[in-house]
């Protein structure tokens, strides 16, 4: 299994997921989530594969999320839209965005890292 774990540096709860992985001999690929942001494509796969609301992908306590008005725009948006704006910024993705190309986790929640990464 090829886990891709997609991490800003500086995140305490990037770092948190990150030190869960390596503990628990969970190999995977780190990437930064802001220097190499997925593509609209590619968050339109993961999105699917998640089961979860877009909405779920963006990072809602974000600077960049308060700055933009994103609270109160959202709901008018279309996906294509949304999926743009995730595509065009890395600092407005919810993360870590973990994923093997078959499940797909958005933040970190132990007992999701527990049934899936481990």
């Amino acid at each position: 299994m090829s886990i891709t774990f997609y991490s800003y540096p500086k995140c305490g709860t990037c770092r948190k997921a990150k030190k869960w992985l390596e503990e628990s001999g969970t190999s995977f690929e780190e990437v930064h989530l802001i220097e190499a942001p997925p593509s609209k494509e590619e968050l339109k796969e993961l999105y699917n594969k998640s089961g979860l609301d877009l909405k779920k992908f963006f990072n809602t306590s974000g600077m960049k999320y308060r700055e933009l008005g994103l609270k109160d725009r959202l709901g008018d948006m279309s996906d294509d839209e949304k999926l743009e704006l995730l595509a065009s910024d890395g600092m407005l993705i919810k993360r870590p965005l973990t994923t093997d190309g078959q499940h797909v986790t958005v933040g970190f929640k132990e007992a999701e890292f527990e049934q899936y990464w481990k």
